[in-house]
């Protein structure tokens, strides 16, 4: 569904990704680990068309979109839970919901609203509170929420896990398998928490200062010594 072609991008002068090769077959959840400053925030959003790759492609079910303008590429039915969150902390969570659904079909956003809030039942019962109001755990669902409004076949997921407690983490991968497994969505996942993230995954890819230094299967990765010794020893499995 999702190919990566010999990436190259960064900020200015400042190259953060270096020929990057990375393949997100539909259907899976597809997981990105590494260090701080590895580049996984950088492919994300040169996925998602800000920054512009210097070289290189990405394709999606085909078609070249590398140089689309973002708001095309979201129509085209890649969405994107950025870092951080970012949600809109003035607006109610009901508001937030709406925001994401700009790039999709009118017709189905109480469908779409439906179906996100049966997944997230604590949004439910926080719509018309402000977003800025919400706990971590709670802002990082509707972040999730926000995104499947444009009903995305392809989820770019970055950090969901942040700054979250560990029955917080725990719930939110949780989530995460559900809405690969019964909404059928793919997902492209960038994780610090590589024991959760390559649990969960189907395969998973090795960042090291904008380099893909390791790829295989999620079980592969999680049971390889040097990942273990590098991402996972030190309290990675809580």
């Amino acid at each position: 569904m999702l190919r990566v072609e010999n990436l190259h991008s960064g900020y200015g002068r400042i190259q953060a990704l270096h020929g990057i090769d990375v393949q997100v077959p539909e259907g899976e959840i597809v997981t990105l680990i590494g260090a701080n400053g590895a580049g996984k925030t950088t492919l994300l959003m040169t996925i998602c068309g800000n920054p512009r790759a210097t070289a290189g492609r990405v394709l999606l079910d085909g078609q070249d979109i590398t140089r689309l303008p973002t708001h095309r590429i979201a129509r085209l039915g890649l969405a994107h839970s950025p870092e951080g969150r970012r949600i809109f902390p003035r607006m109610s969570v009901h508001e937030n919901l709406q925001m994401g659904a700009v790039v999709a079909d009118s017709r189905h956003q109480a469908d779409d609203l439906e179906r996100v809030l049966a997944l997230f039942p604590r949004l439910k019962e926080r719509l018309n509170q402000r977003g800025g109001t919400l706990s971590g755990g709670e802002q990082q669902m509707l972040a999730i929420g926000r995104a499947l409004m444009s009903r995305p076949r392809i989820l770019l997921l970055d950090e969901p896990s942040l700054g979250l407690a560990p029955l917080v983490v725990r719930h939110i991968f949780d989530l995460i398998a559900r809405i690969n497994r019964e909404q059928k969505v793919t997902v492209f996942l960038v994780e610090q928490n590589a024991f959760h993230a390559l649990k969960l995954a189907h395969r998973g890819y090795v960042l090291v200062n904008g380099r893909v230094m390791l790829s295989g299967s999620g079980a592969e990765l999680l049971n390889n010594p040097d990942i273990r010794s590098h991402y996972l020893e030190g309290g990675g499995a809580a």
